[in-house]
């Protein structure tokens, strides 16, 4: 059982969604906090609200796709708490549109943080941890986009499957490199899936640098996947408070897969039988026609 009372959690992305969920959940629990993100602004306003609410915790402004500013991010956590228990790799933005519409900078930007944000997280939070000799868990941010593949969603889809790919990487290599390690000092991780929640992602937009915006205005196909979204995030059930509930209580128990939205394993269950069957790929909105695009023409 993972203990959170005075452990110290540092949060990518906390400044809005899931990870002021993290934030605000840590908080509740005793949790040291650390957070991230790459709005200075929305950051401080979350550090100044935890901290009024008797919060210990410090703000890091970070742009997760620079491994410099993620190994800045670990001393400054160093640096306050002197150690970190727990790590949300959570930061992440989304592009959609038919792929060959996709430019060169969408797939730069979203790779750079969906990806190599919590490639960067890994690699430099991963070797403090086990120097620690302590209980510890990393919790990389992915989505039931990770474990489908829906239309005009290419981009995001394949940056989830990366996470998703690395995240369970990360589990068999953490128990080769700690088997002869005691369970009470162990690195744990897990895969955080979820579906669809009222976040700030389909507003991600915003926070894409100056440097990698397109010079075009958005295509047909891209309009219609941003109603999409849009319509899907509406549509969502849970709350990112809640999802932040299910994700403590899967660390607390170590669990590595969190699929919050039960109900998607349906869907996730035809994909791999088409794989199985080696028939062409169902469209996994068939199963959700209220949030399914219309055509784009």
């Amino acid at each position: 059982m993972f203990e959170f009372a005075g452990k110290v959690a540092v949060i990518t992305g906390a400044a809005s969604g899931f990870g002021l969920a993290f934030a605000q959940k840590g908080a509740s629990l005793g949790m040291k906090l650390v957070l991230a993100d790459v709005n200075a602004d929305a950051l401080a306003h979350t550090v100044d609200a935890l901290r009024a609410a008797g919060a210990e915790a410090i703000g890091v402004p970070t742009d997760v796709s620079s491994g410099a500013q993620v190994e800045a991010l670990a001393q400054a956590a160093l640096g306050a708490f002197g150690k970190v228990h727990l790590l949300f790799n959570n930061a992440g933005v989304g592009s959609g549109g038919f792929l060959w519409e996709s430019s060169a900078n969408d797939w730069s930007w979203v790779f750079g943080v969906n990806v190599m944000g919590v490639a960067h997280g890994v690699r430099v939070f991963t070797p403090i941890m086990l120097k620690q000799n302590e209980p510890a868990h990393i919790v990389n941010t992915a989505s039931v986009a990770g474990l489908l593949s829906p239309p005009a969603m290419g981009v995001y889809n394949a940056s989830k499957h990366a996470v998703v790919s690395l995240t369970e990487t990360l589990y068999h290599d953490l128990q080769l490199a700690q088997a002869a390690r005691e369970e009470s000092g162990r690195v744990g991780c897990s895969l955080l899936c979820p579906a669809f929640v009222p976040t700030g992602i389909a507003d991600a937009e915003r926070a894409r640098p100056a440097e990698l915006r397109n010079d075009s205005g958005p295509t047909r196909s891209q309009i219609a996947a941003g109603k999409q979204l849009l319509r899907a995030v509406q549509s969502g059930k849970l709350s990112a408070a809640d999802v932040a509930d299910i994700t403590f209580e899967a660390i607390a128990a170590r669990r590595f897969y969190i699929v919050t939205h039960p109900g998607i394993m349906a869907t996730v269950k035809l994909r791999h039988e088409d794989i199985e069957q080696l028939r062409d790929p169902t469209d996994p909105m068939s199963l959700k026609p209220e949030v399914k695009h219309a055509d784009p023409d």
